[in-house]
This record gives C-alpha cells, structure tokens and sequence, in this order.
C-alpha cells in the first residue's frame, strides 16, 4: 500500500496530523526555551564549583606619624579622654590598621595547588587565605608570579586533599550572543552563580597596552575579580576582571581577560615566575580616515610606525618611521593594537617576516624578536593628537597652504626649543590658529621632519610636497612631526 493510499483512511489522516501539531508545539517551545536561555545550568555549576574559590587577603596600612597632645586645663574633664586617646609622650597612640579584601580565583592544578586570580586582588597583601567551598581554608604559600598588564597572578597553596581544577577553552571561538556563567565572590557571597551572554569582543578600556576584553552581561560585582568566566562546556573562556558601573554594583557591564591571552601569560609565570614578552621596538598610531586616504589604503588599516627605537629589532631589520605594518609572522595586523599582543606573544629570538607598506609599495623584512622590558614603552600607541602655517612661500591664489610659518633648524633654535641635534627638518614658529594645522594639533615648537614621507630641509621642500599632493588629487598631506621631547606622530592636514 502506498503511503498517499494511507491518507485515504480519515483514521489515518487525524493520527497524522495530531502527530505533526505536536511536533511542531514541541518544536516551538523548543525554540522559546532557547531563546530565553539555557533551561538549566544547574548540573554544570555542580561540577564546577568546587574549583573556584574565595581569596581573602590582609594589608597592614602604616599609620602617620604622632600627633602632638592637645593642651588642656589640669584636671579638665577632657584630660583623661586625651590621654586614653594620645600615649603620655604626647604621640598618637593609634597602632597601625589592618585592612582585609575579598577577591576570587579557581584552580588550574590541583596536584601542584595552583590558583589563577586577578593581579590586583592581591596586590600589597601580607596574608593570602584561599577558601573553598567545602570549608577548608588554606594559606598561600607563595605569589608564583603576577603580571600587571594583563592584571593576572598565580598563586601556589599545598592541598591536604584532592582539589578540584578547571581548564581552558578557546575564548577566540565563542561568538558575541553566546551563554557565559561567572561563579565568584561578589561582596563576599562565595559561590555565587550568574548567568549571561557575551555582549561584545575585543573591548579597549584602556586599562593596559594588550586590551582585547571579552564584555558580557552576566552579573559581575566587586570581588568577583580573578573569577572564572565559563561556556556552557564548563571551560575557563575568560577571567572576571573589571565592570562598569557609576554605583559600584552590576549594570550589565562587565569584562574578562580573554582565554587565549591569559593561558600564555599564565603558562609564562608557571615557568620563569614572571612574563618574558617578544619586543619589536617601534611607536605605533592608528591609520584614520585622514591618514587612510594620504596613504591610500582602507580606514583602520595595519599599524603605522611613527618611531623605531635605535638599536632595536625594527631598526636593526630596516624598519622606518611611516612604514605601515601589515602582517607580523604571518598574522595579519588588523588594527593598530593588534600588533603589540601579537608582538608580545611571539617567542623571543624567533625570526619572523614583517610585511609593510612603504611609500606605496610592499617591502618585506626579516626580524629577530627581543625581549620587552617592564619599563619598556615602545611597541605601544604613539600620542594621540586632536582631530585636525602662514608660511615662508606663498600659496597659490585661492588657497589656504597648510597655515603654518616654518623655518630651517638652527644651533640656537635648538636650545632654545630643546630640540636634540639628531632631529632634522623644519621649526613650526608660528601657526594660523583657524588653520587645517592647528586644528589638528600641530603647533609652535614642533618640528616638521616629513611630508608626503619625503624629507624636508626648507619651506619650498614642504610647498613642492603639499602641491604634488593636491595634484595627485589627495585631500590631505601627511607630515611626520617631532616634538621636543622626541615624540613622534603622523598628522593628515587638509589642503583645500
């Protein structure tokens, strides 16, 4: 018998139909279960919980020196109050205060007993107590390491039984809309659970020179810090570490250290008891719609390099100041802050290709990567400048050159700038202050070393530059400009 043979039967026809109604019920509470969350986490908190803990540390804070006795009449009511309150010598009798904090943590080892936290959880602290949640409460033996940029640490405790660890995921494959659970320790309430989503990637908060947060709903509270943040698989995609908020609680803002930059930090502290970072030795600046259309590439293109520090690895490859960096061993650079997590990632003394872009052209280089010291500012932002003279030529009738009065450098404007004699090219002395130049920064005491990325040595070098720009049909020339304290940057000023 056919199956159309079966539809001929009435009896048939209603079962099948019943059938398909509850199926598609059941396929739509489905879907609305879904789309209100996860029914339940209950079974994946149970197993995860016990690898988080509370971290409890003590400060001893020094109290101010003395203060004098106050003089009052013998026998006044007042004396004994301030001789309980003041020693007999006259010195503030008040010892020096302890000051506790709360903070959270899981564990990662747990035949070694290690623990990951937040950085600034324990900073300072005289006594780390971790407490788990059965109860048992155990002493940090030692700070294995801590690393302040990325605002990790990792602490060692000697277990008196079996502890309960946790492991990583990849934070780079969990999508913005994804479900997240934090567990910690907000104000004190240990194993706190809550629930969200990942509201965002790559967040800059300028908290650090590798900000790339993870930003999610989930509630986050002080001393949720140093806590984990897990997929619905119960890994460790992120570690609590910042929030939003203009009343101290949880608005929906919150911030984690994503997986994939924590687990090499973390790995580094493991080995060395510190972080060894890869260093290129350049300032960098974003490319900007200005800068994007002088250069001519796409807005947010790469890292322009506006210094290379002498002697370092960019300098010793051939790298130079306008150079617009494309690719770093083979990743390709996407944003200006991108390059320096990549940098700091790749092993030291690695040699690596670097693809830039030089005045117009694809250049390779081969670079050995150092090593970044803690006091190292290169491989960082260059100083940002504002959003936007008469000079020594004359601009052509109807238009405006750049507003500037330049002038060639000399001994004695050298002192009297403090420009340092290997600086080379043209002293801003005087800037139209309703000018494209002003507007975007430039100003007295600068010095303009480039335009248009040829060198300039007099004001015709910078008007033959500006006036082969405007007939190329570009909007804007891009200078290189250097102050006196040697900071450099790359300005796009209109022409028109």
């Amino acid at each position: 018998m056919t199956a159309l043979a079966h539809f001929r039967n009435p009896n048939l026809v209603c079962r099948a139909l019943s059938g398909l109604l509850v199926a598609l019920g059941t396929l739509a509470l489905a879907t609305a279960a879904q789309a209100r969350g996860p029914a339940s986490v209950a079974e994946t908190a149970e197993q995860l919980i016990d690898a988080v803990v509370n971290i409890s540390t003590t400060q001893t804070l020094k109290s101010p020196e003395g203060t004098p006795l106050p003089s009052v009449p013998e026998g006044s009511p007042f004396e004994e109050l301030f001789e309980d309150f003041f020693n007999k010598d006259g010195k503030n009798s008040r010892r020096d205060r302890k000051v506790s904090s709360l903070g959270s943590g899981f564990v990662i080892d747990a035949q070694e007993g290690l623990i990951v936290t937040n950085t600034h959880v324990i900073e300072g602290a005289d006594e780390i107590i971790v407490n788990f949640a059965d109860g048992t409460r155990l002493k940090v033996d030692r700070v294995v390491g801590k690393d302040g940029k990325t605002d990790l640490a990792l602490l060692k405790v000697t277990p008196r039984r079996p502890l309960k660890a946790v492991k990583f995921g990849s934070s780079d494959s969990i999508r913005v809309g994804d479900w997240v659970m934090a567990i910690g320790n907000p104000f004190g309430l240990g194993g706190s659970v809550t629930v969200g989503i990942i509201s965002a990637k790559a967040r800059d908060i300028n908290s650090g020179p590798y900000d790339d947060y993870l930003q999610t709903d989930a509630a986050i509270n002080k001393g949720n810090s140093g806590g984990p943040l897990f997929n619905m698989e119960g890994e460790v995609i992120g570690i609590n570490t910042a929030i939003i908020s203009p009343t101290g609680g949880s608005i929906g803002i919150g911030f984690a250290v994503p997986s994939d930059i924590a687990v090499p930090v973390i790995e580094q502290l493991k080995l060395y008891g510190e972080t060894r970072r890869g260093w290129l030795g350049v300032r960098i600046q974003s490319v900007s719609e200005d800068i994007a259309e002088t250069l001519g590439v796409p807005e947010n293109t790469g890292a322009l390099v506006a210094g290379v520090t002498p002697d370092s690895p960019a300098a010793q490859a051939g790298i130079e100041p306008g150079d617009l960096i494309l690719k770093f061993d083979g990743k390709e650079v996407t944003s200006m802050r991108g390059l320096p997590r990549i940098v700091a990632q790749t092993p030291i003394g690695k040699s690596v290709e670097v693809e830039a872009l030089r005045k117009g052209e694809k250049k390779n280089f081969k670079v050995v990567v150092g090593r970044l010291s803690e006091d190292d500012k290169s491989d960082e932002t260059a100083r940002p400048t504002p959003e936007g003279g008469k000079g020594d030529v004359k601009p052509a009738p109807g238009r405006g050159l750049i507003g500037l009065k330049v002038v060639p450098l000399t001994d004695e404007l050298r002192r009297k700038h403090g420009i340092d004699k290997k600086i080379k090219g043209l002293l801003v002395t005087e800037t139209d202050p309703d000018s494209p130049a002003a507007q975007k920064g430039i100003k007295t005491g600068d010095v303009i070393v480039e335009a248009a990325q040829e060198q300039v040595a007099n004001a015709d070098d910078l008007a033959k530059s500006v006036e082969k720009v405007r007939r190329s049909g570009r909007k804007a020339v891009l200078l290189r400009v250097e102050d006196g304290k040697g900071d450099m940057r790359f300005v796009a000023v209109p022409i028109e």
